[in-house]
């Protein structure tokens, strides 16, 4: 929460709604525990980069994150970071490495990438490697239970119609479902519902990369579905709050995820499922066949600056359908330039205290409220971010009528502003991004030096040439009635 926050801490709480996949409805969010949420969200399998369509969720997390703790919340979240399964063993053995040389690379740029789009840390970022003794258990469990057996496969299967609400989340009919049926994949679709692994014998690929551990039923490794399970009820309880993930995890995933979970502990799993929409590219799904496969590391050597990016992939509701494209990429550059450009104004506005009164703090409140409005309903980004720029717009307008403001009215703005953005983080990501260094500054500076030496002698064309070589490197030189002001912009 910003220091700077003009609502009163916790106000939000009792009117946030959200759209649980689980019960197709926009339904009023209250946590098991009053004051404290508990969030798990599904990250990335790091076998490889993470790309745009995983930001645009990783994104939204964040947002999420952001906005309970700015209605005050106490927010436990965690993200995993899939380290083996399928993909990552596939990815380690063409490489000819273990898993643990093969992933390490990818979660550090994952989490690289991660700060430079402002997403706030995790309190923990589970790896399933880590907890593997702690799958052993809870598949003795589910055994022991009747809802699991061992085949002759050497695999464990969960016995789905064990499990009477089994295909409730993705809406199933299981009724056609030939019992004792299985699937040992990660990855299938509703049609192929059947019993799925819990524990896989290992293969010698496992063996060979080190995906392979000792237990009750011969060297093996733990089912996808069953990671997320045991890593979530460590670290926060039987029974969570808040489940996020994308679209495409809801079956088999998550559904996986209710039936093991719920089987072995007897109560109920997760209270709220929120799944973001997939991701366009230029009007295209993504994929590498494509050549539209697109990372944040590639946008960020292409010169796209990060709050940029964030901006985009929180510019639409996240159940709302999102096309990524460059163009799109620069609007919400210059979205972030005009937030930039109101901050400073509103910091070098004149003041005077003896001034008439101002529109300014009715502003700021109807900005306030109406960006809660907004997040209250099912995080709608999109109409936060219209909350934000209407101010922008009315502010404005109110600031070309006068010569000076009162001080306290022009500080509730920019507290507005800032606390806004406390959870937008767009402000926050443009200023981190844009720090220059003292080298830079002086360059700047000596350019600039030149330019008005050129332009005192009459070379005007030379002033223009240094002036086009600062905009080719990010800075904006403008020429105002009290000097020469430059910044970044890009």
């Amino acid at each position: 929460m910003t220091d700077d926050h003009p609502v009163t801490p916790g106000a939000g709480r009792m009117s946030l709604k959200v759209y649980n996949t689980a019960t197709r409805s926009v339904d009023k969010f209250e946590p098991l525990e009053q004051g404290r949420v508990r969030v798990y969200a599904c990250g990335p399998t790091i076998y490889d980069h993470a790309h745009i369509g995983n930001f645009r969720s990783f994104l939204f997390f964040d947002l999420v994150h952001r906005y309970l703790e700015w209605c005050g919340y106490e927010v436990c979240f965690v993200m995993n970071l899939t380290d083996v399964d399928d993909k990552v063993i596939e990815a380690a053995s063409r490489e000819g490495v273990s898993l643990e040389e093969h992933t390490r690379p990818f979660g550090e740029v994952f989490l690289a990438d991660s700060t430079v789009l402002g997403i706030r840390p995790a309190d923990v970022y589970p790896r399933a490697t880590k907890y593997v003794d702690r799958m052993v258990d809870f598949v003795k469990r589910l055994v022991a239970s009747e809802n699991a057996y061992s085949a002759d496969d050497g695999a464990v299967y969960f016995a789905i119609d064990s499990f009477s609400a089994y295909g409730e989340l993705k809406g199933i009919d299981t009724s056609t479902l030939k019992v004792g049926a299985r699937v040992d994949h990660d990855e299938y679709d509703k049609e192929d519902a059947r019993d799925f692994a819990l524990w896989k014998a290992a293969t010698e690929e496992d063996e060979t990369v080190g995906a392979a551990w000792d237990s009750p039923w011969g060297r093996g490794r733990p089912g996808w579905h069953l990671e997320c399970s045991v890593m979530s009820v460590t670290e926060l309880g039987d029974t969570l709050d808040m489940h996020l993930g994308g679209e495409d995890l809801i079956f088999p995933h998550h559904e996986n995820e209710i039936a093991q979970s719920e089987a072995a502990t007897g109560r109920p799993f997760v209270r709220n499922w929120l799944h973001v929409k997939h991701l366009f590219v230029e009007g295209q799904k993504m994929s590498k066949s494509l050549g539209n496969f697109v990372t944040v590391r590639g946008l960020l050597s292409e010169g796209y600056d990060p709050a940029s990016i964030r901006h985009l992939l929180i510019s639409s509701h996240y159940r709302g359908e999102l096309n990524f494209t460059r163009q799109g990429l620069q609007a919400s550059g210059s979205a972030v330039q005009r937030l930039l450009d109101f901050e400073h104004r509103l910091e070098e506005v004149p003041i005077n205290d003896l001034a008439e009164e101002s529109q300014l703090p009715d502003l700021a409140r109807n900005a306030l409220d109406s960006f809660k409005l907004a997040m209250d309903n099912d995080f709608n980004s999109a109409d936060a971010l219209a909350a934000i720029f209407v101010l922008v717009s009315e502010v404005n307008a109110e600031l070309d009528l006068r010569p000076a403001v009162i001080g306290a009215d022009r500080d509730q703005v920019l507290n507005a502003l800032r606390s806004m953005d406390g959870v937008l983080g767009l402000l926050e990501v443009a200023h981190t991004s844009r720090v220059v260094d003292d080298e830079v500054t002086a360059w700047v500076e000596r350019k600039l030096e030149e330019r008005a030496k050129a332009r005192a002698d009459g070379e005007y064309a030379a002033a223009d040439a240094i002036r086009e070589e600062l905009e080719e490197k990010g800075i904006l030189v403008e020429d105002g009635p009290t000097g020469t002001r430059w910044k970044v912009v890009g």
